[in-house]
């Protein structure tokens, strides 16, 4: 059916027959293609406006189609519309709403909700302009009647959606209008509104407490930008305080409020208004949370006691920064009488309404901790002054608390304890959404201790030295709980306090801190051996974050290393544990490996089996996954480098843990090539990899002071070299293996010296088979780090492979792909940047003969791929490279005594370059990295000039720059900048010259 046959006075019943959700999909698709066409049609949307204005439709789905048809001319064309169809538009909506006033039955909310969003789209457009007595008309038709006043307060809501909410993005032009709107209103209608509210919350709280919860948000919506006084005056307060004790209306109530005190305002008005809020709910018995057992209104209770306390707060640094002593002591003593109510919400057993809280405590700390700095810079003023705060401060580096302020500090520390706690019904086998909860809520809380640390060091050890001592008096009979948050406690401690309190251990017995007494206690009394998961998990967490102690008292490493190795660590029956453990204890070592030369052996013995390659075929499931392995595997390394064994002993001990995975990898590689059943090749590749990246993690050990060769290692890993290498040329699988295998080379480039480098060309000539962009793009940084290493070493070898590499890489680039193929785009882009870098990485490591010696064409063909990625690849990143490589060569080949015929191509081909590429339209010099481009263009023609000297500065006057365009005075302009010393002005001014030709 075409627009233009739509028809007044009749709507296609047909079509809306589609609009019912169970309606079948041909109904449907039609009923989609009539909402298009009434919405483009010029004007057979008005007989939507029709339906709703003379109720013609009683199916709930139609009439929320026609609003929707409605709300899209408002939305999008209400500009076209004729003055007669706006007009028209205001009608229908009021009409509509007058029928609502007669109905017996409400419309359904998700109609209402629509309505109330074509009213606030219809006032947007209207109210500066067409209709400014929007409001007087609509509260003059709803009055009190219960069905308008919902539209009306879900119309005001709409609004705000639409004209104040800061999380909904809007263009400059909606920013402007929507301040005229809320300043028209301001002027014009606020009071009236307020005063409507008012009416609606006294009418309705017994009869309709769903509109005085709407009412209610409403004045919270508003109260952030209106005359706060029209709203905090005691009419309004006592009447929102009175609903307050209204069981379905307190929690919105509370939001209220919330909002009211968060409005910002003078300091000293925002305390007189938090105080008298707190006289009168503590007067109504708010303040008695025991007594409470409504834990939904607890949580919005608390909410608005943190946005009280906070607003305090604030008051109270506004107020002493500005020097006004005796009102921030007020604000001061008014924040202190809060903290009693803090503690009862803090200690709460719902987290939610504990969290809610945080905040508040958080802040009110930061006050204690701030309140010797304030004292310090107050000035001299008489009594009720100074001395009123000298009662409060005192001014050593740490605030001297007051009784009740260090009261206050002892009870939140014990609340804190508390609260970290893990409830019995925590699924540590299967954390969900719940669990992830209590880890968010306990990061809070260790934010309040750290805190707390700052307040006053000396009581948190000593607060925390008291609950772990008692708890690991009786560790057997205590609960988990208990346990493990005497050691969270413990291991919380080091990151909370200073140095000078503990932190680090002290040699002297004499000054033994209390840290160290707790870390004695944690390792002498058996408690590794509590049954539980995160208590073992704490254990060992603490144990290696206070690994320092141990090198103070020693004789406790074989104690705790017992626990890594049996069933309490390595062997947990827990997966979590044994995985975690696996990390904990490869830290443990690295720190102390000094400390266990007469264990190694013994230590190795112990982990033999944790460090076998699972085969595939082996259908136990293993104790440690891969991942966990490379640890172990690590660890054994630096066990064995670490030693003070003879070198001939580190050989044998080194041989004897990669020699197992060297003979499987054998066997598994003849395997993999025999094997055709897809599946299993992976599985077979997985493990061939896990064999490679085990062997290159024990190479980690090895440092400066302790190399492969001083070890005597050499001929070890040059073995591991000899049996990886055949898998680069397993025709399956080669992904995986190249990986594995590049991944190895890396690693004994850096240890194995030039040993690593008779396996080099072999090793290339493989990877450069039958390549795919990505095993160039990983390749290319293995011959880089060769090229950078060895230098004039690989040279001969470099020069062979050059071209091979060069070409394999042209002829990924040049492969043909789908044009919407974002992937393989960006690999050839990643690809294309590599194979610059490489170049860059030769010509940077002083070996040019490398490229020289590759024949003239094959020079001439590199040297144009760079001329090429300087200026036709709109890629800022691989340009600047291009044009550092270009800027190199010049310096290499451009003087008198350089390459043959290189002089000729700078004049045809650089210099153009450092021209044409920043005039691309692509070149975008409000792009940093773009200016980072720019400005090795043009340190390129820099270079050109010192190399060249006059002769380019002539070029550039009489050729070049008159072929484009350039006027004699800019030229001479360019000609004069480039012969000044300093580059840095040569790049300011290329910035300002390219800036102008774009334009």
């Amino acid at each position: 059916m075409a627009c233009q046959s739509v028809s007044i006075i009749n709507m296609d019943e047909q079509a809306l027959l589609g609009l019912n959700p169970n309606a079948d999909a041909c109904y449907r698709q039609k009923a989609m293609v009539y909402f298009e066409q009434l919405k483009e049609s010029q004007d057979a949307w008005e007989v939507c406006a029709e339906a709703l204005a003379k109720g013609i439709y009683s199916d709930d789905h139609v009439k929320f189609f026609c609003f929707q048809v409605l709300e899209h001319q408002i939305k999008y064309r209400h500009g076209g519309l004729s003055p007669a169809q706006q007009q028209l538009i205001r009608e229908t909506l009021m009409k509509w709403l007058q029928g609502q006033l007669m109905n017996s039955q409400p419309e359904k909310p998700f109609i209402r909700n629509k309505a109330a969003q074509v009213f606030a789209l219809t006032f947007v457009m209207e109210y500066l302009t067409h209709w400014p007595k929007f409001f007087h008309d609509l509260l003059s038709l709803v009055g009190l009647n219960p069905h308008g006043v919902d539209v009306y307060l879900r119309t005001l809501m709409a609004i705000d959606a639409e004209v104040v909410d800061r999380d909904i993005l809007h263009s400059p032009e909606e920013v402007r209008r929507n301040t005229l709107i809320k300043d028209g209103m301001r002027e014009q209608v606020i009071p009236s509104l307020v005063e409507s509210w008012y009416q609606i919350l006294g009418a309705y709280q017994q009869s309709h407490p769903e509109i005085t919860c709407q009412c209610l948000e409403v004045v919270g919506a508003y109260v952030s930008w209106i005359d706060l006084n029209l709203i905090a005056n005691d009419r309004f307060v006592n009447l929102l305080l009175s609903q307050m004790s209204v069981e379905d209306l307190r929690e919105e109530a509370c939001d209220c409020l919330f909002e009211i005190v968060s409005k910002g305002m003078a300091p000293t008005d925002k305390t007189k208004l938090v105080e008298s809020l707190c006289q009168v709910l503590q007067s109504a018995g708010f303040f008695n949370v025991d007594q409470e057992e409504d834990v939904d209104f607890l949580a919005k209770f608390s909410r608005l006691v943190n946005g009280m306390g906070q607003s305090l707060v604030l008051s109270w640094t506004k107020l002493a920064k500005g020097g006004a002593v005796k009102e921030a002591a007020e604000a001061l003593r008014a924040l202190e009488t809060k903290v009693p109510l803090l503690l009862q919400l803090l200690v709460h057993d719902d987290d939610d309404i504990s969290a809610n809280i945080v905040g508040f405590c958080y802040d009110y700390l930061n006050v204690l901790k701030q309140g010797s700095e304030w004292q310090s810079h107050m000035p001299q003023v008489g009594r009720g002054g100074q001395e009123a705060i000298e009662e409060y401060w005192d001014s050593d580096k740490f605030p001297l608390l007051t009784d009740q302020q260090k009261t206050h500090v002892e009870d939140i520390m014990l609340a804190v304890m508390k609260k970290l706690t893990y409830d019995e019904e925590y699924n540590f086998d299967n954390e969900g959404e719940d669990e992830a909860m209590f880890v968010e809520y306990r990061k809070q809380l260790k934010m309040l201790l750290d805190r707390l640390a700052q307040v006053s060091p000396d009581l948190l050890l000593e607060a925390v030295g008291r609950v772990f001592n008692n708890t690991i008096q009786h560790w057997q009979t205590a609960s988990f709980m208990e346990v493990e948050v005497a050691i969270r406690l413990l291991y919380m401690l080091g990151e909370a306090l200073p140095a000078s309190h503990g932190a680090h251990f002290s040699g002297d017995t004499a000054k033994t801190s209390a840290l160290q007494d707790m870390m004695r206690t944690l390792v002498s009394s058996g408690l590794s051996g509590y049954q539980h998961t995160s208590v073992s998990l704490e254990f060992f967490e603490t144990v290696v974050r206070y690994d320092k102690f141990f090198l103070v008292e020693p004789q406790h490493i074989p104690i705790v290393l017992m626990s890594f190795l049996d069933h309490r660590g390595l062997r947990h029956s827990s997966p979590k544990v044994r995985s975690r453990v696996a990390y904990l204890f490869s830290r443990f070592v690295k720190t102390l490996h000094k400390h266990m030369n007469s264990f190694i052996e013994d230590i190795l013995s112990r982990i033999q089996d944790l460090l076998e390659l699972a085969p595939p075929e082996n259908g136990f499931p293993a104790l440690l996954t891969s991942d966990d392995q490379l640890f172990i595997f690590e660890t054994a390394g630096v066990l064995i480098v670490h030693g003070e064994s003879p070198a001939e002993r580190k050989q044998a001990l080194m041989r004897s843990l990669l020699t197992p995975l060297t003979d499987a990898f054998r066997l598994l590689l003849a395997k993999l090539a025999s094997e055709r059943e897809e599946e299993r090749q992976a599985a077979l590749a997985d493990c061939l990899s896990h064999a490679v990246g085990f062997a290159s993690r024990t190479s980690k050990a090895f440092s400066n002071k302790q190399t492969v060769k001083q070890c005597g290692c050499t001929e070890v890993y040059r073995d591991c070299l000899q049996t990886f290498l055949p898998a680069l040329s397993c025709p399956v699988q080669r992904g995986s293996l190249r990986s594995a295998v590049r991944s190895f080379l890396h690693r004994m480039i850096i240890c194995l010296e030039e040993e690593v480098l008779p396996f080099v060309p072999a090793a290339s000539e493989h990877m450069l088979k039958d390549c795919e962009a990505r095993d160039l793009q990983e390749f290319i940084p293995l011959i880089s780090q060769i090229t950078a290493k060895f230098k004039d070493q690989v040279s001969p070898f470099l020069q062979q492979v050059f071209m091979p590499l060069v070409l394999a890489i042209f002829e990924v680039l040049c492969r043909p792909a789908e044009d919407n193929d974002q992937a393989a785009a960006l690999e050839k882009q990643m690809l294309r940047r590599s194979y610059f870098t490489f170049i860059q990485t030769i010509t940077s490591s002083g070996m040019n003969e490398v490229l020289a010696n590759q024949g003239v064409e094959n020079v001439e063909r590199v040297l144009f791929t760079i001329i090429q990625g300087a200026v036709d690849f709109p890629d800022p990143i691989a340009q600047k490279t291009c044009f550092i490589i270009l800027s190199k060569l010049v310096e290499l080949w451009g003087g008198k005594d350089g390459m043959a015929g290189f002089p000729d191509f700078i004049y045809k081909h650089i210099v153009p370059a450092c021209f044409l590429a920043p005039l691309k339209p692509s070149f975008d010099l409000t792009d940093a990295q773009t200016v980072l481009t720019l400005s090795e263009c043009a340190l390129t023609l820099k270079m050109i000039h010192l190399r060249r000297g006059p002769e380019f500065i002539q070029y550039l006057q009489q050729e070049y720059l008159p072929s484009l365009q350039v006027s004699p005075e800019i030229t001479q302009e360019v000609c004069q900048v480039l012969q000044q010393p300093d580059a840095k002005v040569l790049k300011n001014y290329m910035k300002a010259f390219f800036q102008r030709a774009k334009l």
